[in-house]
């Protein structure tokens, strides 16, 4: 999924795939499937990485890269608020940023060094652990581990 007609749709069917009839607003799946709480907005992110990946193969320059994550972890972050955020995912439409910004900043490619593919080994990593924090939050809080005790003197 690298070329842009693919992004674009994908793009589409994430943020613009509905209209909500008599009105100019659209939602995509982003919308519908962060109504499975953490689950569904984890998902979605994960497929925004795909316009994340496609600017950094084509050698967007790294703080257009680390704005399309900013992007992401907002949606994210916003997504996790039970229904309020799922009626904000209507409106900050992460992927259609992101895939604006690609098409402005993607027009010399340039081949990609070893430091660029850490970079987004380094923004996988920290989508993930973004995703992750909240079901370690989880995890905790229904194992029964007490916790920890700090002692000032």
């Amino acid at each position: 999924m690298g070329d842009l007609g693919s992004l674009r749709s994908l793009q589409r069917l994430l943020d613009e795939a509905f209209r909500v009839p008599g009105t100019r607003i659209r939602f995509g799946w982003d919308a519908l499937v962060g109504l499975v709480p953490w689950a569904g907005d984890v998902l979605t992110a994960l497929l925004g990485l795909a316009i994340l990946v496609a600017a950094h193969r084509r050698r967007v320059p790294g703080v257009v890269q680390v704005r399309m994550l900013l992007n992401l972890a907002i949606d994210l972050a916003i997504g996790l608020v039970p229904f309020a955020g799922d009626v904000a995912d209507v409106f900050w439409k992460a992927n259609t940023r992101n895939m604006t910004l690609l098409e402005r900043h993607a027009a010399s490619p340039m081949p990609a060094t070893a430091g660029d593919w850490w970079f987004v080994a380094g923004i996988t990593a920290f989508v993930f652990s973004m995703a992750a924090l909240p079901l370690l939050l989880l995890y905790w809080l229904l194992s029964g581990v007490p916790a920890p005790q700090f002692k000032l003197w």
